[in-house]
C-alpha cells in the first residue's frame, strides 16, 4: 500500500476506523444540519417578525450564519489537525446546538441574531470535517464513490430545507425549526464520539489565527459587498468603496502572510501544481450556479405556477433526486476507473444546457417540461459537485489534507453565498424594468437564469485545464 493511503485511509477500519457505518452516519446527519440551517430559516422569516419585530433586521438572520459559518470553514482543518477530528467535530457540533437552543429562546432580533452567528461557527466545521473525515476513513479509491454521497446530502438539504421549515413552522411555531436540532446534534456527537477512530495527524506547530482572520476578514467584506452592492447601497457609495478595498486589502495581507507563516493556513506549495489552481475557482463557479438556481428556482414556481412553498420545494424533485443519484452513481464509476476529467467535463456540458432551457421557459411552460429541464441541471451538478472535492484532495499530499478539504468547502461555500447574492442583484435589476406582482417575477428569472449560461460555458474551460492526472494519483 502506498504512503498516502497508508496515511489517509486505516489499514484495518476495525483498529483504526471503530466501526466505521456508526461514524460515517454521525458525520452525515451533523453535514445534514449545517446545510439545513442556511434555509430552513428563510420561510419562518415572516412568523418571526411578527412575533419579534425587527423587521428592519430580519435579513441578518440569514446572514449572520452564512457570515459565521463561511468564515470559520477554513480554520477548521488545521485545527481538527492539530487537535483531532473527532473532538474538534464534537465540540464544532456542541455550539451548534448551544446555538440552536439560544436561537429558539430568543426574545429579540439583535438575540437571534447573535445566536445565529454563534449556531454559524459551529456550522462552518460540519461540512468540513466530515468531508475530510470520510476521506481518511476510506481508502482513497472509494473517495469519490463515499463524497458522492455527500452531495446527495447537500443537494437534499439545501432544497429539502424550505420544505421542512414551512412544515414544522406551520405545525409547531418557528421556534422549534431550531429546537429540532438538538436531538439530531446530540445524536451526531454520540455518534462520532463512540465510533470515530483515527489518528491524529500529529500537526504540532500553532494554528495560523493570523491567516485565519485575514481570511475571515476578507470572505466578510466580500460577501457584504455582493450582499448589499446595488441594493442597500450604491456601487459607488462610500460603503461599498470601503468593502471593496478592504477586500483586496486583506486579500493581498493573507497571501504576503502566507508565505511567511511558520504553519500557513494553506501553504502556498499546493499551488504549484495547476490542479487545486484550476479546481479552486472551479469550485467557486459551481458554487455560485448551485446557490442561484436553488433559490431562485423556487421563487419561480410559486410566481409562475401559483404554488405554495410546500408545492415549490416538491417540485424540485426532478433536480434533487437526479442529482443525488447521478453524485452517488458516478461516484462509483469514478471510483472504479480513476478518471475524473471526462465526467468534470461532461457534468459542466450538461449545466450550460440546464441553463440554457431554464432560460427560455415561460409561464405557460408544463410542469413537465421544467420538470426535464430540472432533471437535466442536477444531473450537470451531480457530476460536478463533489468529484471536484476529490480531485483537490486527491491532488494533496496527506499532511495537507485537511487545509486542502477546507479551503475546497470553504470556496464553495463562499461562491454559494455570492451567488445567491448577484442572482439577486440580477432580479432587483430586471424588476426594475417591470411592474411588480408574480407576473413581473416569473417573467424576470429566465432572464436572470440566462446569466448562467455563460458563467457555465468558462466552467467548462476549467474542466478541461485541469490535468489528466494529480501528483497524488501519479
Amino acid at each position: 500500500m502506498s504512503a498516502s493511503l497508508t496515511q489517509s485511509a486505516p489499514a484495518d477500519p476495525a483498529e483504526g476506523g471503530g466501526k466505521v457505518a456508526l461514524a460515517t452516519a454521525g458525520l452525515l446527519v451533523g453535514m445534514l444540519l449545517s446545510v439545513l440551517d442556511q434555509t430552513v430559516v428563510a420561510i419562518a422569516l415572516p412568523d418571526i417578525a411578527a412575533d419579534l419585530g425587527g423587521m428592519d433586521a430580519i435579513g441578518w438572520i440569514v446572514t449572520s450564519y452564512v457570515l459565521a459559518s463561511t468564515a470559520t470553514g477554513a480554520l477548521y482543518g488545521r485545527v481538527s489537525d492539530r487537535f483531532g477530528r473527532r473532538p474538534v467535530f464534537v465540540t464544532a457540533v456542541a455550539v451548534f446546538v448551544a446555538g440552536s437552543a439560544l436561537c429558539g429562546l430568543a426574545q429579540t432580533v439583535p438575540q437571534l441574531i447573535a445566536a445565529r452567528t454563534l449556531q454559524g461557527a459551529g456550522a462552518g466545521a460540519l461540512f468540513v470535517l466530515p468531508t475530510i473525515t470520510l476521506s481518511e476513513l476510506y481508502p482513497q479509491r472509494l473517495r469519490s464513490r463515499v463524497q458522492g454521497f455527500t452531495g446527495g446530502v447537500f443537494a437534499l438539504a439545501s432544497v429539502g430545507g424550505p420544505l421542512a421549515g414551512g412544515a414544522v413552522t406551520d405545525a409547531w411555531g418557528w421556534r422549534w425549526i431550531f429546537y429540532v436540532n438538538l436531538p439530531l446534534g446530540l445524536l451526531a456527537m454520540a455518534l462520532t464520539a463512540y465510533a470515530l477512530r483515527l489518528p491524529r495527524q500529529g500537526g504540532r506547530g500553532g494554528v495560523d489565527l493570523a491567516g485565519a482572520a485575514l481570511l475571515a476578514g476578507t470572505m466578510v467584506s466580500l460577501l457584504l459587498v455582493a450582499e448589499w452592492g446595488g441594493r442597500m447601497y450604491a456601487w459607488t457609495s462610500g460603503v461599498i468603496l470601503a468593502l471593496i478595498g478592504a477586500t483586496v486589502l486583506l486579500a493581498a495581507l493573507f497571501v504576503w502572510w502566507e508565505r511567511r507563516a511558520a504553519n500557513p493556513l494553506l501553504p502556498p506549495r499546493l499551488f504549484a501544481g495547476r490542479a487545486l489552481r484550476v479546481a479552486l475557482p472551479a469550485t467557486a463557479l459551481l458554487g455560485a450556479l448551485l446557490g442561484g438556481s436553488i433559490v431562485y428556482l423556487p421563487t419561480y414556481l410559486q410566481a409562475a405556477y401559483g404554488m405554495g412553498a410546500t408545492q415549490a420545494g416538491l417540485a424540485l424533485n426532478p433536480y434533487v433526486l437526479t442529482f443525488m443519484a447521478v453524485s452517488s452513481l458516478a461516484g462509483a464509476r469514478i471510483g472504479a476507473s480513476g478518471r475524473f476529467r471526462p465526467y468534470l467535463i461532461a457534468g459542466a456540458a450538461v449545466v450550460v444546457l440546464g441553463f440554457a432551457l431554464l432560460s427560455r421557459i415561460t409561464p405557460g411552460t408544463p410542469y413537465a417540461v421544467l420538470a426535464l429541464e430540472l432533471a437535466v441541471l442536477g444531473a450537470g451538478f451531480g457530476l460536478l459537485m463533489q468529484n471536484l472535492v476529490v480531485v483537490a484532495q486527491n491532488a494533496a499530499p496527506p499532511a495537507d489534507l485537511a487545509a486542502t478539504t477546507s479551503a475546497t468547502v470553504s470556496v464553495r461555500g463562499l461562491g454559494l453565498s455570492l451567488g445567491v447574492a448577484v442572482f439577486g442583484v440580477l432580479l432587483t435589476r430586471e424588476l426594475q424594468d417591470r411592474g411588480p406582482g408574480p407576473a413581473a417575477t416569473a417573467a424576470a428569472i429566465p432572464d436572470v437564469l440566462f446569466w448562467g449560461v455563460p458563467a457555465a460555458a468558462v466552467l467548462v474551460v476549467l474542466t478541461v485545464l485541469l490535468p489528466r492526472r494529480t501528483p497524488a494519483e501519479g
